[in-house]
């Protein structure tokens, strides 16, 4: 009987870290990826606005799934795997729809470019730090590089159908991704240069 009960609980305790809210946030924001970009894709301006509702949701959980499960205890090696991978793969698929859109166009794809290039290699750097048990803290530049990214996204997602509402909108996105690919420069060397030490050693 107490075998029974220990794993029947063993499987409760292994369900609730598989399916606790902020890893189901984290789950909702990987669905969201291939919807916000069928959307975009699709066109007109009521499949953008869509988006851009989808999309805002999704950024939204990126802060409540990391707070939720410090807050609840509910930490798990699972959503610390999916997290930052759910926050790449928007971003890379959203960025590379606004090219094939021709939202960004001409040399604006190379903000695109610089921004997508930094999350590869610095993904690259903590996976080999991470096998070296060296940890690379997330400055503030960093927070504050996701921040204008993520609020610059936005802008584009809405694109033209934004520019109907709130003149420029497209040109602010565009400045705001220019920003953000500045911040990335800085950030992914920062990352580098405290990394290179450990590869060095």
């Amino acid at each position: 009987m107490s075998t029974m009960d220990g794993t029947e609980s063993g499987k409760a305790l292994q369900y609730s870290k598989v399916w606790n809210l902020p890893n189901i946030l984290t789950y909702g924001r990987i669905v969201a990826v291939p919807i916000v970009a069928g959307l975009l894709l699709w066109g007109g301006d009521t499949a953008r606005l869509t988006a851009l509702a989808i999309y805002v949701l999704a950024a939204i959980s990126d802060f409540f799934d990391g707070y939720l499960a410090r807050r609840w205890k509910q930490q798990s090696s699972l959503g610390r795997m999916l997290d930052p991978i759910a926050d790449k793969v928007l971003v890379a698929v959203v960025l590379l729809v606004l090219c094939a859109d021709s939202i960004l166009a001409g040399g604006h794809i190379w903000a695109a470019i610089i921004i997508l290039s930094r999350e590869v290699l610095v993904s690259g750097l903590r996976e080999y730090l991470g096998e070296l048990q060296v940890s690379v803290p997330v400055t503030k530049i960093a927070k504050w590089k996701t921040t204008v990214q993520l609020v610059s996204i936005g802008f584009l997602i809405a694109g033209p159908a934004g520019d109907r509402f709130v003149p420029y909108t497209t040109e602010i996105g565009i400045g705001m991704l220019w920003i953000a690919a500045g911040l990335t420069l800085y950030t992914g060397y920062d990352y580098f240069r405290a990394g290179i030490r450990h590869v060095v050693d």
